[in-house]
């Protein structure tokens, strides 16, 4: 890999909200790391210039919770289309979900993916661990040894755990450690054979539906054992407006819990599955325009304080089934910081707000030394044109998976570069 370059950014406009800054401020980048903000350090000769004038320089984003599909679903997608598509989106830290073959139940998967990722050298890829072994719902997996191996969390992802004694003593082992718990809450029963939200539109299509209880009432039970527990718990991708209400309750007297949403589901509803799109079935289901708007009140008022792509590939033949057996998930890393964005304009958040969201948000949440700014940090940076127009494109993805239902989108606020440990891996072509 080659070296870091002295780099010199400079004219730009520096949101670092972990560091409350919003200024015109330049940076100085030295090694792989941020040698200096503002004033240039005595003797500091740059090898690279990068102006950043009308631009925003802000930390590299952090996107919780994607599913790279390697090893085992090289045909969806692979590290290095991934971590190529992360880069062009702005991200320099991915965060992977442990559904992979084998699952990431011992330290030796992990190793596998880490000196992969590292090769590619796109992106910093990171880990949650299984919460359970195979992610069966049975066996405790050895989180203490996962996390001697480096990962961060540890979770069940969607293999959602049925039974309650299991959860019980997988979140008081996790304490033990102080592990994050990642949960995606949902109860299966209530799920069963569910393919859509539970409502007019499912009624109209003739499709089986998912009740927002298959949510809440999971919500509920994991409150209960955190409260029980003590443990870390993090509710990744909400899709009800109850259940953040829930959350922002609890955090009112347990600042250990908290939440993440899909970007996806601040935009889309229940109603872009008409015509039987499968590009708009994802899991959780799309809800109603009312939990849409919760949600967007929730990640406003800070209840919710990480928004992810819940990036989830596919090969194409995947959404071309009938509808129920078409499989769930949107490509989202191209499409995390543009939708965010579009959150400004629409005037749901400030921009200082929605950058929190994606850096300093899901750092603090899994305890990362990243998401900022400071002299010593990691130069890991996003470089962005607030004002560029222009039109997505799911046939110009980097990404190996292209079911997007945003294609034709119109953006405002496009990448222009990102730098990883210091080491420019995307910039825009003129």
């Amino acid at each position: 890999m080659n070296r870091a370059p002295n780099i010199h950014v400079h004219d730009g406009r520096l949101v670092d909200p972990a560091n409350g800054i919003d200024e015109p401020l330049d940076l100085w980048l030295a090694d792989g790391r941020v040698l200096a903000v503002g004033e240039a350090p005595p003797g500091f000769e740059a090898e690279v210039s990068i102006d950043a004038g009308g631009l925003v320089v802000c930390p590299g984003l952090i996107d919780l919770g994607v599913y790279l599909r390697e090893p085992g679903f090289e045909h969806k997608a692979t590290i290095a289309s991934e971590s190529r598509a992360a880069a062009r989106g702005g991200i320099t830290t991915l965060v992977c979900m442990p559904q992979t073959e084998p699952v990431i139940d011992t330290p030796a998967v992990w190793e596998l993916i880490r000196r992969r990722a590292k090769a590619c050298g796109n992106a910093r890829v990171l880990a949650m661990g299984a919460l359970t072994q195979d992610l069966a719902g049975e066996q405790l997996a050895e989180m203490g040894a996962l996390q001697r191996a480096g990962c961060v969390a540890v979770t069940n992802g969607r293999n959602r755990l049925a039974n309650t004694l299991v959860a019980r003593r997988a979140m008081e082992y996790a304490s033990t450690f102080d592990l994050p718990v990642v949960l995606c809450s949902e109860d299966p029963h209530l799920k069963a054979s569910g393919v859509v939200h539970e409502g007019a539109v499912a009624t109209r299509l003739g499709l089986p539906g998912i009740p927002s209880a298959a949510e809440t009432v999971a919500v509920a039970r994991d409150l209960a054992l955190t409260e029980h527990t003590g443990c870390r718990s993090h509710f990744h991708t909400l899709s009800t407006g109850r259940a953040a209400e829930m959350i922002a309750q609890a955090r009112r007297t347990n600042r250990r819990i908290s939440a993440d949403v899909a970007v996806h589901q601040l935009f889309l509803m229940e109603t872009d599955v008409d015509g039987f799109r499968a590009e708009c079935r994802v899991d959780p289901p799309l809800r109603t325009h009312s939990d849409r708007e919760r949600l967007r009140q929730a990640v406003a008022e800070g209840e919710i304080e990480v928004i992810c792509s819940d990036h989830q590939p596919h090969e194409a033949d995947a959404k071309s089934e009938p509808f129920p057996a078409t499989a769930p998930g949107i490509s989202g890393l191209e499409t995390l910081l543009p939708l965010t964005l579009k959150l400004v304009e629409e005037g749901v958040l400030d921009l200082p707000r929605a950058i929190a969201c994606l850096t300093a948000g899901p750092a603090r949440v899994l305890g990362l030394e990243l998401g900022r700014l400071s002299p010593g940090a990691s130069a890991d940076l996003c470089i962005f044109d607030p004002e560029a127009a222009w039109t997505f494109r799911a046939d110009e993805m980097a990404s190996a998976g292209r079911n997007t239902p945003f294609d034709g989108w119109e953006f405002r606020g496009r990448v222009t570069h990102t730098l990883f440990e210091g080491r420019i891996t995307h910039r825009l072509e003129p």
